[in-house]
């Protein structure tokens, strides 16, 4: 290795582990010559922290220094941080992770059940999840997705490294048997009964009440939210 590409490297090192906050590629570029390949530098660097007691880390597309993951069960005594979130939370959180763009009646049709706005207050005052723009569509509802925060705090390159339906189910977080035998062998499965009479048409003025939420967390974080290029598919990132 040359003595210049060896202080290109000191320089990033320092600038990476003097960072309050992970940093993109062009943040860093501003510190080097033009046509210096910051790239290749990063991947040199992670190569030289690979089996360190703190790495180099790819967070979204910015990077940061973090402790070895298996090390972290050794830290937790002295750093743990906990946040303990509702089991609405975590689901609505799981829900914009694997959905994204998504609406609150988005959430709430996936959930089954409908979305107080405590719920969207905790997971933005966490930092997890942010406005990301209107769907094309009647009342141009907000959608939400992640953040790089959400990242950085659940040890994730990127929202492709989430782990699939089989690697859930086999880590016991899904129930593998059928959902009507399942919910079965759980007891909620309701009374056998006649089907229930369908709802009168709610009142607009109640649907406004109800969604002035969302709007209210839209106008905050983000009032000039733009419309989505296109429908999304709904499909897991």
């Amino acid at each position: 290795m040359s003595e210049d590409r060896f202080q290109q490297i000191r320089l990033l090192e320092a600038l990476l582990f003097a960072a309050s906050q992970p940093l993109g590629e062009k943040d860093l570029e501003r510190h080097f010559a033009d046509g210096t390949d910051v790239g290749a530098l990063l991947e040199d660097l992670r190569g030289f922290y690979e089996a360190r007691g703190v790495t180099l880390q790819r967070v979204g597309d910015k990077w940061a220094f973090r402790t070895a993951q298996d090390l972290a069960p050794k830290m937790r005594i002295e750093s743990e941080s906990r946040r303990k979130l509702s089991r609405a939370a975590i689901e609505t959180l799981a829900v914009i992770a694997y959905h994204q763009p998504v609406t609150r009646a988005e959430m709430e049709e996936i959930r089954g059940v409908a979305l107080s706005k405590g719920t969207l207050d905790t997971l933005l005052e966490a930092g997890w999840i942010k406005p990301r723009g209107r769907r094309r569509t009647p009342g141009k509802p907000v959608t939400w997705g992640t953040t790089e925060s959400f990242l950085d705090q659940f040890g994730l390159e990127s929202l492709e490294v989430l782990p699939g339906l089989e690697e859930l189910k086999a880590a016991g977080l899904l129930d593998a048997r059928p959902a009507i035998t399942a919910l079965g062998a759980r007891g909620e499965l309701p009374p056998a009964g006649p089907a229930p009479e369908p709802d009168d048409e709610p009142d607009e003025e109640l649907l406004d009440e109800a969604l002035a939420p969302d709007e209210i967390l839209a106008a905050e974080y983000g009032s000039d939210l733009p419309e989505e290029e296109a429908e999304d598919d709904g499909a897991a990132r």
